[in-house]
């Protein structure tokens, strides 16, 4: 049952990837950014609200794991040449201090 959860969260999720990153990915991925900044934030937010094991499984493994890519923002990373190390500190720095919020958020 559990790997059932994760496979219908990451579905949802990598489909709302793909869709966000088809319209906001130009030549900065801004999709990328926000797809990997949101999901860092929500998995916080679901860690921080100790969900049952099954939750958990839907939309952290399955949900977050499925929007956030670490693939793309590789790949977009090397692609920008020069501009990529800031790219990357960036977008590593918000989406650690995202999950952070998240976790704050979570625990109010």
């Amino acid at each position: 049952m559990t790997v059932l959860l994760v496979a219908v969260g990451g579905a949802v999720g990598a489909t709302l990837r793909f869709l966000v990153g088809h319209h906001l990915d130009r030549a900065l991925p801004f999709g990328t950014f926000l797809v990997n900044v949101v999901g860092s934030f929500l998995l916080g937010l679901f860690t921080a609200l100790s969900l049952t094991e099954p939750l958990l499984a839907l939309l952290g493994t399955g949900f977050c794991g499925g929007l956030t890519t670490y693939s793309a923002f590789a790949v977009q990373t090397h692609t920008l040449g020069r501009r990529g190390a800031l790219y990357a500190a960036v977008t590593v720095l918000v989406s650690l201090g995202a999950c952070g919020l998240g976790f704050w958020v979570g625990q109010a």
